[in-house]
């Protein structure tokens, strides 16, 4: 296998992970919203009174604060799906750089995670380190928060 072919087998076991991790959280969120809800509706019981009606109505105020997450991670799947996830040579979305030994990828951000025993973590294009390094190739370097920091790879 070459290079080039190691390379993107590489990346793609990155996007494999990053995107069956967002997808287990994705469902844990949906799992812990469905629990609530469930636990939240009244019965069918025709009366029901002042106690059961106030606190269905405090369940479905907490109902908003589990959806959140359902929604959060459900855009972080679908940026994941449809980011272009090609190797590079340029800090871009979908890119993954390598900055003092420390693998980012340039997609959502997320926790640590690891692909063949290397640590790897994803950031927003939205975060400062990624304004900071938008643009740039390995070799090059750039100042973040009054430090020069060089690029060491980008897939």
């Amino acid at each position: 296998m070459s290079n080039s072919q190691d390379r993107a087998a590489l990346k793609k076991a990155v996007y494999d992970r990053l995107l069956s991790l967002e997808s287990e959280e994705l469902a844990t969120a949906v799992a812990h919203y469905e629990a609530h809800m469930q636990g939240s509706v009244l019965d069918d019981r025709e009366g029901h009174d002042t106690d059961d009606l106030a606190t269905s109505t405090e369940e479905v105020g907490l109902a908003a604060a589990f959806h959140h997450p359902v929604m959060t991670h459900h855009a972080k799947v679908d940026v994941i799906e449809n980011l272009d996830f090609a190797p590079c040579d340029t800090v871009r979305s979908g890119a993954i750089v390598t900055l003092d030994g420390r693998h980012l990828v340039v997609a959502v951000s997320t926790a640590r995670f690891d692909v063949d025993g290397v640590t790897y973590m994803g950031i927003s294009p939205e975060s400062p380190i990624f304004k900071a390094m938008n643009g740039l190739k390995a070799g090059e370097s750039f100042d973040f928060q009054g430090r020069e920091i060089g690029i060491e790879d980008v897939l």
